[in-house]
């Protein structure tokens, strides 16, 4: 654990989807938090869960190491515009403020200050609906937040970051191709990689 508190990640352990490879992609997210435990310190991640559903992962989050702060989560599974999932269980800007409107509020206790939460899922920020998701989610935890726009994979397009109060920098059509998502590129706006274990210093 750094000095500034816990970097944690929740991945969705239920190895269902869409995706004929969604068992593979699974095991790819277990086997990418063992490699986020050896990162240098800047980047390690301290612990990790498999969720089955987000009461699970919210209950991990407020429990693991009760008496440290939290300054960063990370969310690794499958998103949408303006909702992430656990297998079929959603969450969304209606269910953080009321079905999980307690579990919120005992994960945000104990966020730091400079607390981050960052959801490396594809497409939870694009369009008018990932808008409104990157302020309702940034609202209920107090704190930065950070989600992509475009389908993500090895390559992560799109990383956009919000702070509480503020309105969205980027796009409504950045990600999408009229309904349809785009797929993250080496071209597309601030694009980094499935390896890289922070958001950009100035983003």
């Amino acid at each position: 654990m750094g000095s500034e508190g816990l970097r944690l990640v929740v991945y969705d352990a239920t190895g269902h989807g869409g995706s004929w490879f969604q068992p593979y992609l699974t095991a790819s997210w277990r086997v990418g938090v063992g490699l986020y435990a050896h990162y240098p310190h800047a980047q390690r991640v301290d612990a990790s869960f498999g969720a089955r559903s987000w009461q699970e992962a919210f209950a991990w989050l407020a429990s693991v190491q009760p008496r440290a702060r939290v300054r960063e989560v990370q969310y690794w599974g499958h998103g949408l515009p303006g909702r992430v999932l656990i297998a079929r269980d959603t969450l969304d800007a209606d269910t953080l403020a009321n079905e999980h409107k307690d579990d919120v509020a005992a994960v945000r206790a104990r966020l730091s200050d400079d607390a981050l939460i960052w959801l490396r899922t594809c497409s939870a920020f694009a369009g008018a609906r990932g808008h409104a998701y990157a302020r309702a989610l940034a609202d209920a935890f107090g704190c930065r937040v950070a989600g992509h726009t475009f389908v993500i994979g090895p390559l992560q397009s799109g990383l956009r970051t919000l702070r509480p109060a503020e309105t969205p920098s980027w796009s409504t059509t950045e990600g999408l191709d009229g309904e349809r998502l785009r797929p993250s590129s080496p071209i597309a706006p601030r694009t980094i990689t499935c390896l890289q274990g922070s958001v950009p210093h100035d983003w």
